[in-house]
């Protein structure tokens, strides 16, 4: 008999093959995506990482105000802007000075050079004429100029479209952290039952990587900056300001950042010696470069470990590796983002892994973590050592016996 009104509770399932098929096609269609709209990925990454370090923010203001998701989000963006603002209102003039100090510097260099290069230079037994070859350094110089200040309509187009995409990258950001627990609950409602947890536990570690590198490495960032600076002005380096700032974004590339920064800082010391110290310029330039040595130890021993952690620790081979990879994939934002990406491939290959050689891809600790060093060793040595005394003379009493 036909029943009307009941709902029917079998229905024809997907075979493999049509599975297979379908998940072919789902995935040529998002690599054709990504190719397509390739220009779009890079403020989209960027959007999730302003988004991933402002989230304890908010939810450090949610816990505190009461006040909704939506208002806690406006509040933080808006103090953040502001503060931004008043970084550039106080930091540009510093910059514009600096640089201005230094041009100077550069435009003496450039006349003892051209006095220098005024009369012949023998090389090997060859002649040169100085004055000539000065001369067309000069013209290739001006003709540079020329093609820069000729392309003027395209760096303002050029600036008006960056202004736009800070405006898209802040906008996409704003409603990642608005909606993210709306986002969290929706990614896994697609995850299926049996393999939530394994999601679950592989979004935490990989969540704990990123936090230890954007998190630690702004506050890093922050610091180096300040004693880089700090350091400079007292030894007097040309540009300390911009030599600071500098150092601070170049901890964002683990393992070349601080050749890149030496090699920069020791050639200002070389030509241009120290603002206030009298010293060779030589001399200078050793001064510096062992006073990096010594932060070097600093940084890698002591800042990184204590304010990044060891989570994203990796090879410094792997690491070059990784940031050429990222040089040619994504550019300047492939080489800030190689070694966090890295270390979360590094948690996902142990993963899949795991799974086929059918190990536990989430062992627990192996040994219970140190404790913690004590303080009062010394005072705990030195009744050992009482007690011990008492012990050979108690013995020494009974044999004598």
């Amino acid at each position: 008999m036909p029943t009307f009104g009941r709902r029917q509770t079998t229905r024809p399932r997907w075979s493999a093959q049509t599975r297979w098929t379908v998940s072919m096609v789902l995935l040529a269609f998002g690599v054709y995506l990504l190719f397509r709209f390739s220009e779009v990925i890079p403020p989209l990454v960027l959007a999730a990482v302003l988004a991933y370090i402002i989230s304890p923010l908010v939810r450090w203001l949610e816990q505190r105000t009461h006040v909704g998701r939506g208002w806690a989000t406006a509040l933080v963006y808006l103090l953040l802007l502001g503060v931004a603002a008043a970084l550039v209102a106080v930091v540009v003039p510093l910059l514009v000075s600096q640089a201005t100090a230094l041009n100077a510097r550069l435009a003496v260099l450039l006349s003892a050079a051209t006095h220098a290069l005024n009369r012949p230079l023998s090389f090997f037994g060859h002649t040169v004429d100085g004055a000539t070859l000065m001369a067309q350094m000069q013209g290739a110089w001006q003709s540079v100029v020329q093609v820069v200040l000729g392309q003027g309509l395209n760096v303002a187009v050029s600036v008006l479209a960056a202004l736009a995409w800070a405006s898209f990258v802040l906008v996409i950001s704003f409603y990642l952290v608005k909606d993210a627990a709306q986002m969290r609950a929706y990614v896994e409602s697609l995850v299926p039952q049996p393999y939530l947890a394994d999601y679950i536990r592989l979004r935490e570690e990989i969540g704990a990587v990123w936090s230890a590198f954007f998190r630690g490495q702004v506050t890093l960032a922050l610091v180096v900056t300040v004693i880089i600076t700090a350091l400079a002005l007292m030894i007097g380096l040309p540009g300390a300001l911009p030599m600071g700032l500098l150092a601070g974004l170049l901890e964002f590339l683990p393992s070349i950042g601080h050749g890149i920064w030496l090699t920069i800082a020791a050639t200002l010391a070389f030509f241009f010696g120290s603002t206030w110290w009298p010293m060779p310029h030589w001399a200078f330039a050793l001064l510096v470069a062992a006073l990096h040595v010594l932060f070097d130890q600093l940084d890698t021993n002591y800042l990184i470990p204590r304010i990044i952690g060891r989570r994203v620790r990796l090879h410094p081979l792997v690491v070059i590796l990784g940031i050429v990879v990222g040089a040619v994939a994504g550019g300047v934002l492939g080489i800030a983002l190689a070694a966090p990406t890295i270390a979360s491939l590094r948690v996902l290959g142990r993963y899949v892994y795991a799974n086929l050689v059918d190990a536990d891809p989430f062992p627990g600790e192996v040994s219970e973590p140190l404790p913690a060093p004590d303080p009062h060793w010394w005072q705990k040595t030195a009744v050992l050592r009482r007690l011990n005394g008492r012990v050979k003379r108690t013995r020494r009493a009974i044999r004598r016996r």
